[in-house]
């Protein structure tokens, strides 16, 4: 395993322990049954609480809640792209109207929201480690009969906050076999978002880096900004699309005068599509092109695409598959790194 590796997971698993509250939030559902325990979040419709008799986190379908109390801070986001923090509660309605959910910003300030409107609400606090989330997975695959091993491994993190979120992800491939030479990819991204004053739009700064010895790749670094725009944002469906510039380095291996290290400013496009379906499953598909300016004609292209089932508890099996490609590599370079990989994870935060 690398050593970035096992640095990720040692302090993801340090953190976990830090993460545990009171579990004295109230929810009331709407065949009457009461329960106590801890909210942890609300994505894709669906509320994750940990309760003291159950092991790990269950999950509830958001549809179903009546009515719920909780003292501690949330972060809740609308579909409109409207964003609160507070405690929560329940405002009295008709029979017949929709649920309101209660956001008390301060002593003067309720906020109430119609559940249905409401399409993220993450855990937050003044303490700083009670505030992230994330997930690591990891596979293996070994075959006797030729001496092949296939390993991955991966790891994300995000910090949400009320106007704002930073998030960063690491992965890392190895595939080897008997008298073959063993291939490596390993790459990170960094991001920030912030939300601007209209409804679903957002300015962003973005990082990745790039190693792959299929492609000679020694490091590949792009440094990127721009703005994007929530096409849909609901408890069913995400679509965000970005447009910038960026710069990238590529450093190439061996490392010649024609095949060294190349600098090229570019335009940025990215898109976002994440599909949900209630505590089952997930597909995220993420796609970047990078036209370049510097060298006209020249274009690069990431894709990555994960698909995921929840099984047991925290735990998760994905099927993801990675994609880079360069239309215009030095002579003699591969132009295109791709491939897939399936394995366990297992989240923790807010889900």
């Amino acid at each position: 395993m690398k050593i970035p590796a096992v640095i990720v997971s040692c302090a993801l698993l340090v953190a976990t322990p830090l993460l545990a509250r009171e579990k004295t939030d109230v929810l009331v559902m709407n065949n009457g049954d009461r329960l106590t325990g801890e909210i942890k979040g609300l994505d894709a419709s669906v509320l994750y609480v940990s309760f003291d008799y159950i092991l790990g986190t269950s999950s509830v379908d958001w549809s179903k809640v009546h009515h719920l109390e909780s003292k501690q801070l949330f972060i809740v986001k609308t579909e409109n792209g409207s964003v609160y923090t507070g405690t929560l509660s329940t405002a009295e309605t008709g029979a017949a109207r929709p649920v309101r959910i209660e956001v008390k910003e301060n002593a003067e300030k309720n906020v109430a929201l119609e559940q249905q409107k409401i399409v993220v609400i993450n855990q937050t606090s003044n303490r700083f480690w009670e505030r992230f989330n994330g997930s690591i997975n990891s596979g293996l695959i070994y075959s006797k009969g030729n001496q092949t091993t296939q390993y991955t491994f991966g790891a994300q993190v995000q910090y949400p906050r009320e106007r704002w979120g930073a998030g960063a992800s690491y992965n890392s491939s190895l595939s080897g076999s008997t008298g073959v030479t063993t291939s490596t990819r390993n790459d990170g991204s960094l991001y920030y978002r912030r939300l601007l004053r209209w409804n679903n739009w957002f300015y962003t700064g973005v990082g990745n880096f790039l190693q792959s010895s299929t492609q000679d790749i020694d490091l590949q670094s792009n440094i990127g900004g721009g703005f994007g725009h929530f096409l849909k944002n609901t408890n069913h469906t995400t679509i965000a699309v970005i447009g910038g510039l960026a710069w990238q380095n590529t450093r190439y291996s061996p490392s010649t005068e024609l095949q060294g290290s190349q600098n090229v400013a570019a335009a940025m496009a990215a898109a976002d599509v994440e599909l949900f379906k209630f505590d089952k499953t997930n597909l995220t598909v993420t796609g970047t092109v990078f036209p370049a300016i510097s060298k006209p004609g020249r274009v690069y292209t990431n894709t990555n695409v994960t698909y995921y089932v929840k099984f047991l508890g925290d735990f998760t099996w994905n099927v993801s598959f990675y994609g880079n490609w360069d239309n215009e590599p030095p002579p003699h370079f591969s132009g295109s790194d791709y491939g897939t990989s399936s394995g366990l994870g297992w989240t923790f935060g807010n889900k």
